[in-house]
């Protein structure tokens, strides 16, 4: 009897030990197997350059361009797929003023489901600044002047480069509404207006709501800061880091009227009115603004040189994002700012038609 119990109690934990193994393994399958197809769907698809119609030996000249004019990393995609990948696609640079359409897009979520008021005055948002104080006037200035930049506060403000302090036109020579000047104080007092009627952090916000659900892979809030410059004004600069090959994402976003694979990230409607010219940026060109967005629209010099409209934000004149929605194509082009920098000079521009008269004749 004595062995007959043994032998079954051992069959029973034999047993019930193959049956845990199977149950492992089973579960890790399974578990694989979701993770893999969920980072799947979010993968970036690569593609040959003749597969999209754009020829290799071209674009080899872009990248040689490119890496002679310090480059550090560049992207091309058509219809969301890349065709052109080059440098450290993964390192995170400081986007300088592209943080502009990042924030320009959570406005267009929020837009959507009420959460901001585009007519609201800066009087009934409570939105002030140090002393000098802003004016009776100035505070009628709206939430969309502010996107246009077209505001008509020219209060001191943080992060403004040279050129923008230069060109500052003096307090009260314009009304709201009514002048264009590219100006930071609209750009920092839009970071905290968000802030205020949204109850959360624009880098959060931004995981959450664009960079998680895209599958941005090197994104992080602790990459990103704010720029206090309490001696100018209260409102600080939000600066975003992010890589080449993220950046590429958000500008498919906008390429596909803001669709991400078969999720609605960005209104579509926001899309066509934030890249709408609003000002005149540049007469000769037709370098237009719309809601923190550059545009070059239909009949523009701009959009004869490219071949169709379209628009772009650049960083400091070496960090740029192209979206030419005709083409289906979005061009991201970044350079290490970080530390001691050679300035390349107006290249970019030179580079992006490179990569668009890559293009093979029909």
């Amino acid at each position: 009897m004595h062995k007959k119990r043994m032998f079954i109690y051992c069959s029973l934990v034999s047993e019930a030990f193959i049956i845990g193994l199977l149950c492992i393994s089973t579960f890790i399958s399974c578990s694989k197997k979701s993770t893999s197809s969920a980072k799947d769907d979010n993968q970036l698809e690569y593609v040959t350059p003749e597969e999209v119609g754009y020829s290799s030996e071209k674009l080899a000249d872009a990248e040689q361009f490119a890496e002679q004019s310090g480059y550090a990393a560049i992207m091309a995609l058509y219809d969301g797929r890349v065709f052109f990948s080059w440098g450290e696609i993964t390192k995170n640079y400081r986007c300088h003023s592209i943080r502009k359409p990042f924030l320009s897009a959570l406005y267009g979520i929020h837009v959507e489901q009420g959460n901001i008021d585009l007519d609201a005055t800066l009087a009934e948002l409570n939105i002030d600044d140090i002393p000098p104080s802003l004016t009776p006037e100035e505070k009628q200035a709206t939430v969309r002047d502010l996107l246009k930049s077209r505001s008509g506060v020219y209060h001191e403000a943080a992060a403004e480069d040279p050129i923008m302090i230069e060109t500052r036109p003096e307090r009260g020579s314009h009304a709201p509404g009514t002048f264009f000047y590219y100006n930071n104080w609209d750009f920092n007092a839009l970071g905290t207006i968000f802030e205020q009627e949204i109850g959360t952090k624009i880098f959060e916000e931004f995981k959450r709501k664009i960079a998680d659900p895209v599958g941005m892979e090197d994104f992080s809030i602790e990459n990103c800061d704010y720029q206090y410059e309490p001696e100018k004004s209260i409102h600080p600069a939000y600066s975003f880091r992010m890589s080449a090959r993220d950046m590429a994402r958000f500008g498919v976003v906008y390429q596909k009227k803001g669709m991400w694979k078969d999720f609605r990230i960005i209104p579509g409607e926001w899309i066509t009115e934030s890249t709408t010219a609003y000002s005149i940026e540049d007469s000769t060109s037709g370098l237009s603004y719309g809601y923190m967005w550059k545009v070059f629209p239909e009949g523009s010099l701009l959009a004869e040189m490219v071949g169709y409209p379209g628009y772009f934000h650049t960083g400091i004149g070496v960090h740029a994002l192209v979206i030419v929605p005709d083409l289906k194509l979005v061009v991201v082009e970044r350079f290490d700012t970080d530390g001691e920098w050679i300035d390349p000079g107006d290249v970019g521009m030179e580079l992006g038609m490179m990569i668009i008269n890559a293009r093979i004749s029909d």
